[in-house]
């Protein structure tokens, strides 16, 4: 128990929440921007098509008789034109990833390269320059 609690006390997991909290509604917005402004303009040029109802129907619904027995069953279909935005979303939000990572990895670069510029710092004076220091210090001193 005190290992789950040292593993939930440390920033990595509240990164990785609110990491994925920001993805689910970045996933949102996509899938709006996908559906209701990318999809019909291109169905417009494409004659009128609403990509999200385009479907192969397998078996059409059937009414309820006049009895009312509840006999109806519903249409059986593949939406495969969900399926295509759906495919278009997750393009979308791909390159969007990929454009996130690339710009971090730059930056990274950037960064590491910065490091390798600065001056090394002044080598730390050897055991005989310190003990020639306090002599010196020492005579000084009388």
């Amino acid at each position: 128990m005190q290992e789950f609690k040292k593993f939930l006390s440390k920033g990595n997991v509240i990164d990785m929440a609110v990491g994925l909290i920001m993805a689910t509604y970045f996933g949102a917005i996509v899938k709006s921007l996908v559906d209701d402004i990318l999809m019909p303009p291109i169905g417009m040029l494409l004659g009128g098509v609403d990509f999200s109802e385009l479907k192969l129907v397998v078996q059409d619904a059937v009414a309820e008789s006049a009895e009312g027995a509840g006999d109806g069953l519903a249409e059986v279909a593949i939406n495969f034109g969900s399926f295509i935005n759906t495919i278009i979303t997750f393009v979308i939000v791909a390159y969007a990833i990929f454009m996130v990572v690339k710009a971090y990895n730059k930056m990274k670069e950037r960064m590491e390269k910065k490091e390798e510029e600065k001056p090394a710092a002044p080598a730390a004076p050897s055991k005989e320059e310190v003990l020639l220091t306090e002599i010196r210090d020492l005579l000084k001193k009388q």
